[in-house]
């Protein structure tokens, strides 16, 4: 007899957590950011990257707070 999941696919959760999209590894940050994935780790150490989160032993980035980060570095202008 098959099991079945006792979550709904239809949960909250499920549908939040595919709004979420898949964490980001360092390297697919530097790569998105151009900077090598040695930068990360020294902005992480500094506290002044983006939000990084721990799996594991493992780092972790989040699409949104990088974009939000990303953001957050380009609020002054450059035109005075």
């Amino acid at each position: 007899m098959p099991k079945t999941s006792p979550r709904s696919t239809n949960s909250p959760a499920t549908t939040a957590a595919a709004q979420r999209g898949p964490l980001a590894t360092p390297a697919e940050v530097a790569a998105y950011l151009g900077v090598p994935v040695k930068t990360l780790y020294q902005w992480k150490y500094r506290g002044i990257g983006p939000n990084v989160h721990k799996v594991g032993r493992h780092l972790r980035y989040r699409w949104h707070e990088v974009d939000v980060w990303l953001n957050a570095q380009a609020t002054y202008d450059l035109a005075v």
